[in-house]
């Protein structure tokens, strides 16, 4: 059993980064109609541009900085394509846009990055942290989940309760109606591309010593991520923070059964799977009747 515990609450700190890209998928979807598949590509983006810095042996705070000012410029001109170029598509053709640019950016990041060699990330959050039940969670863990938490009150009381957000609900509900009634839409969506690249940045930095972080993994993150979000049918915060952390937990105790370590990977397409599943049940039902 404490095996278990400890194989759970190793879970936490993916849990945390998974929750985290799990929000930020949601956020840009709401608020800018768009299933964006290079979220987490993006912020493989600022990640490694930390981690070369480092190597080439810049301090770690100006490295991470960077990074995260990459991550987000990154993410700025994928909105911008999206934003300005297929302002007037469906949002179909806003993802298919989306996920073309992911098979870009993994094949431009493999071919500057080394490939699919892992690189050494420095992990940004040491230390041990404290004890539940006699099980050590680690500090990595303890950041994560309070980032995601964090993120989630944030978001739902920025959106609620200032004149910003409530445009932006303008601007995601009726874009069109927002521009005439002089809300400014290009400028308000470019801002949620580069908080939205920043947030994931910030959450592959934290996961990526964790993982074998070569640029084609870190960027397929977003399966978890989009589990997450699935959980919350791309519409709720507080449901995308939950599932990510149970996808993170669900996989840390699939590894600590020797039979189930290798397929690990597999459970954010099991839950989506399930997701899916549960959400047809009601046509399914009727079929059978």
């Amino acid at each position: 059993m404490e095996s278990l515990l400890t194989s759970a609450i190793a879970g936490l700190s993916a849990g945390g980064a998974y929750a985290i890209l799990g929000v930020c998928v949601v956020f840009t979807y709401r608020l800018v109609a768009v299933v964006n598949f290079t979220a987490t590509a993006l912020g493989a983006v600022g990640a490694f541009v930390m981690v070369m810095l480092v190597e080439y042996g810049y301090p770690l705070v100006p490295a991470v900085l960077t990074g995260l000012v990459a991550g987000t410029l990154a993410s700025v001109m994928v909105g911008f394509v999206t934003t300005i170029w297929f302002s007037g598509s469906t949002p179909s053709v806003k993802a298919a846009v989306t996920a073309a640019l992911l098979v870009c950016l993994i094949a431009l990041g493999l071919r500057f990055t080394g490939g699919q060699h892992p690189r050494a990330f420095p992990d940004l959050i040491g230390g041990a942290g404290f004890k539940i039940a006699g099980v050590t969670v680690t500090n990595a863990s303890f950041v994560a989940i309070g980032l995601a938490v964090a993120l989630t009150i944030a978001v739902e009381q920025f959106l609620g309760r200032t004149r910003t957000g409530l445009q932006l609900r303008a601007l995601s509900e009726r874009p069109m109606a927002a521009e005439l009634l002089g809300v400014p839409v290009r400028r308000l969506a470019l801002g949620v591309w580069a908080l939205s690249g920043a947030v994931t940045t910030i959450a592959l930095m934290l996961i990526a010593p964790l993982r074998s972080p070569d640029f084609g993994s870190l960027s397929l993150l977003v399966v978890p991520a989009f589990a997450a979000a699935l959980v919350g049918s791309f519409n709720s915060f507080r449901a995308a923070l939950v599932g990510g952390i149970a996808i993170g937990v669900i996989e840390g105790l699939a590894s600590g059964f020797v039979g189930l370590n290798q397929y690990r990977a597999a459970v954010p397409f099991l839950v989506i799977l399930t997701v899916l599943m549960w959400s047809q049940r009601g046509a399914r039902w009727d079929e059978a009747r």
